[in-house]
């Protein structure tokens, strides 16, 4: 599996915002496009769990060429809270209800528009990664942290 571009955070951005989707990029690739020195393998997108925002996203994968099935479509549209999808050009994960963020509308508010992405906020990339309390979210938490003192003081 070849790590996640920037190239298609890009795309995604171009056909989200063509259907006009509400959604943050989260997790790694978040903390990535905020400027943290990693890699990872997929996308993080935290979408906003609505029945017209969820027929929005299926619009805008499809047109980015995931081959989902109507059974995965009728997931995205309900805002089943964990979606996985390795059936497209790259992989996605969908989190509709991410450990440690209580409310999308929270969230938002916070968000960090970096060229044009709406990123979750490294404080909630931290709390996201501390509650999910997986191994490896728990070995990233301490370059995470280092991260976040960097990026406020460059902020400022």
């Amino acid at each position: 599996m070849a790590a996640f571009e920037y190239r298609q955070a890009e795309e995604i951005r171009e056909a989200f915002a063509k259907h006009g989707v509400r959604y943050l990029f989260l997790g790694k690739s978040a903390a990535i496009l905020l400027g943290y020195p990693d890699t990872t393998q997929d996308a993080d997108l935290y979408p906003e769990k609505s029945e017209a925002n969820g027929k929005a996203m299926v619009a805008a994968l499809r047109e980015l060429g995931f081959e989902l099935t109507e059974a995965e479509a009728a997931e995205v549209v309900r805002g089943k809270d964990f979606i996985q999808l390795k059936n497209g050009p790259f992989d996605l994960d969908l989190i509709f209800a991410p450990d440690g963020i209580e409310r999308f509308s929270d969230a938002w508010s916070r968000r960090v528009m970096m060229e044009g992405f709406p990123v979750c906020h490294i404080d909630d990339i931290i709390a996201s990664k501390q509650a999910a309390n997986r191994a490896k979210d728990r070995e990233s938490l301490d370059r995470l942290r280092a991260f976040r003192t960097w990026w406020l003081a460059e902020r400022n």
